[in-house]
């Protein structure tokens, strides 16, 4: 997307956690108001011009559907990986410690991932290569971005 002369952003759910909503726990209602406050922060930087990528897991759909209805340049990519799939890619340690119940509430262990039931745009990781998954966001995003002529930005 740079190289086509767009001005990308990447919030990383786990340090937009870290600094953004480092208030906030693990709860239902705390997971939801870490979304919002990253999809508010996401349409910011999309209004001022930029692709947005939001690297966090929105694991409710009521609060996709949400961000949806609020934010018209929301676009919904669902990673689609089996959770064996996910521990066995653990670069952080996370999954290990929630298996080890040092982390409560996480996402496919101790709290539920609902997946979408119509995403603009799906990664089967499991089956496809890093380059094939990102080659295929890459040709959505151009065509969301031509159709759209407006800022975008999209989480998962």
């Amino acid at each position: 997307m740079r190289r086509r002369g767009h001005r990308v952003e990447v919030l990383d759910g786990d340090e937009v956690r870290r600094t953004l909503s480092a208030d906030l726990g693990f709860s239902r209602e705390d997971r939801e108001e870490n979304i919002r406050r990253i999809a508010c922060l996401a349409a910011s930087l999309a209004d001022r011009g930029a692709v947005v990528l939001v690297a966090a897991i929105a694991p409710y759909r009521a609060t996709r559907r949400e961000l949806r209805e609020r934010f018209e340049s929301f676009v919904e990519v669902y990673v689609n990986a089996p959770l064996a799939t996910c521990i066995g890619r653990d670069p952080k340690g996370l999954y290990r410690r929630a298996l080890a119940g040092e982390i409560g509430c996480f996402t496919g262990i101790g709290d539920p991932y609902e997946p979408p039931f119509a995403p603009d745009i799906e990664c089967n990781t499991d089956r496809e290569t890093v380059e094939q998954s990102a080659r295929k966001l890459v040709r959505a995003l151009d065509r969301i971005l031509e159709a759209r002529q407006e800022p975008a930005y999209v989480t998962g």
